[in-house]
């Protein structure tokens, strides 16, 4: 009975111990050194296939539009599919048009007319 007693109290100090020592270390920080975060999925929740680059962006360029008049609008912002709500780097899309994209960064909207190719 003490033999068993002994047991459980060790068993017990070794289980405080360990779940002491893990609670202690504080969040985790994910280090991407340059490569893509696998904690960040790459497909949404509705389908689409998501950019895995986070890189700085320089110039917003839309490149196509699938309008709906009910409110299911996607459109191609820098090769990505996006729809209201999403985000492409630090800007929010707000709402797609028919011939545009209103975008948001900081509070002030943007709007992205669709690109064009020039014939020659």
């Amino acid at each position: 009975m003490l033999r068993n007693r002994a047991l459980f109290a060790i068993l017990l100090y070794w289980v405080a111990v360990s779940c002491g020592v893990s609670f202690a270390q504080g969040p985790f920080v994910y280090d991407a050194a340059g490569r893509r975060d696998p904690f960040v999925p790459l497909v949404s929740a509705d389908g689409r296939l998501l950019s895995p680059n986070k890189e700085t962006l320089q110039e917003l360029q839309v490149n196509g539009i699938i309008y709906d008049g009910q409110g299911s609008s996607y459109a191609i912002v820098n090769s990505t599919v996006v729809k209201s709500g999403d985000m492409i780097g630090e800007y929010k899309v707000l709402r797609i048009e028919e011939g545009k994209v209103v975008f948001d960064k900081g509070g002030q909207p943007l709007e992205v007319e669709i690109h064009q190719e020039e014939a020659e």
